[in-house]
C-alpha cells in the first residue's frame, strides 16, 4: 500500500512517514490520503507494522486507543467513537436536571469481551439501582434510560473504546469507564477525572459501593463539567470552534510540534 501511494503522490515517504494522513475510526481500514507537506501522519496499524522505517513517524488516530496493543499515547491520538442516530449530527437531547434521575447507574450492552461478561456475572438483573441488561428490556427507551441515571456504565467490549462515553455526556450522565489499557481522548486538555469515575476491572464487584461512595456535592460538580465539555464531542457541517473534528486536530498537532524530525533533504 505504501509502495502504491508513494508511485501516485511523488512527496509520499519523503519525510520519513510524517506526510500521510489516514483516519482509523475501525481495525480494518485501508485507505490512505497522502497530504503534502511534512505535517503529520495519521495511520493504521496494518500500513504501521508493514512499513517500520515510516512507523516511528507516523502519528496515528485511533478508537481503539488501547496501549497493550502498541498505542503510544504521547504521539498517538485516541480518537473519541461517536454514535450518530440516522440522518443526525448528535443524539437527541433527552437528559434530566441532576434531582430527576432516580437511577444510580445503568447499562445495556451485548456480553462482548471479559470485561463484560465479568460486570454480567456481577450485576446482570441484580440491583434496583445499578440496572445492568445484555437486552432493553421491552418498551423501554435506551436514550431515556441514559437520560434518568445519574452514572453511564462504559465498559470495554471486544475493543477498549467504547460511544457510551460520548453518549453518556450527551445525556448529562457521569460516564464510569471499566477498563484497561485504554487512553482516554482529549486527555492533554481535558481532565477526566473531573467528568467521569474510572473504575479498574478488578474492582467490578464494588461498583455500587464506589458509586454511593460520591458525595451529592462532587456528583454535581462532575455531572456540570459533563455538560460543559458537551460542545468537545459534537460534529459540526461545516466544523465549529472546539468540536469534534478541531478537538481531534488540536491533538494531532500538539503531538507534531513535539517531534523533532530529521531535516527533509531540500531544507538543507
Amino acid at each position: 500500500m505504501t509502495s502504491f501511494t508513494a508511485g501516485h503522490y511523488g512527496f509520499f515517504g519523503i519525510c520519513g512517514g510524517s506526510e500521510g494522513i489516514r483516519p482509523r475510526p475501525n481495525p480494518f481500514a485501508t485507505a490512505i490520503y497522502p497530504v503534502k507537506g511534512c505535517f503529520g501522519s495519521i495511520l493504521a496499524p496494518s500500513v504501521s507494522y508493514a512499513s517500520p522505517e515510516l512507523f516511528k513517524n507516523f502519528i496515528r488516530v485511533l478508537c481503539n486507543a488501547n496501549t497493550s496493543e502498541g498505542f503510544r499515547p504521547g504521539k498517538d491520538v485516541s480518537l473519541p467513537e461517536v454514535y450518530l442516530p440516522f440522518g443526525k449530527l448528535r443524539p437527541p437531547g433527552l437528559g434530566q436536571p441532576p434531582n430527576n434521575r432516580p437511577i444510580r447507574a445503568f447499562f445495556v450492552g451485548g456480553a462482548r469481551g471479559n470485561i463484560r461478561k465479568i460486570l454480567f456475572e456481577h450485576w446482570k438483573e441484580k440491583d434496583n439501582e445499578v440496572l445492568i441488561y445484555e437486552r432493553l428490556p421491552i418498551g423501554k427507551n435506551y436514550t431515556k434510560l441514559m437520560g434518568q441515571s445519574k452514572f453511564c456504565l462504559c465498559p470495554s467490549g471486544y475493543e477498549v473504546a467504547s460511544p457510551r462515553a460520548v453518549e453518556a455526556i450527551h445525556a448529562g450522565c457521569v460516564p464510569v469507564m471499566i477498563s484497561d489499557n485504554y487512553s482516554l481522548s482529549f486527555n492533554d486538555v481535558l481532565d477526566w477525572s473531573q467528568i467521569a469515575v474510572q473504575i479498574p476491572v478488578a474492582k467490578i464487584p464494588e461498583i455500587k459501593n464506589i458509586l454511593e461512595g460520591i458525595s451529592r456535592d462532587k456528583y454535581l460538580k462532575m455531572q456540570e463539567r459533563g455538560i460543559r465539555v458537551q460542545r468537545h464531542f459534537v460534529l459540526n457541517r461545516p466544523a465549529s470552534p472546539f468540536d469534534n473534528i478541531h478537538m481531534i486536530l488540536h491533538s494531532v498537532w500538539l503531538r507534531r510540534l513535539n517531534f523533532e524530525l530529521p531535516v527533509p533533504h531540500w531544507f538543507v
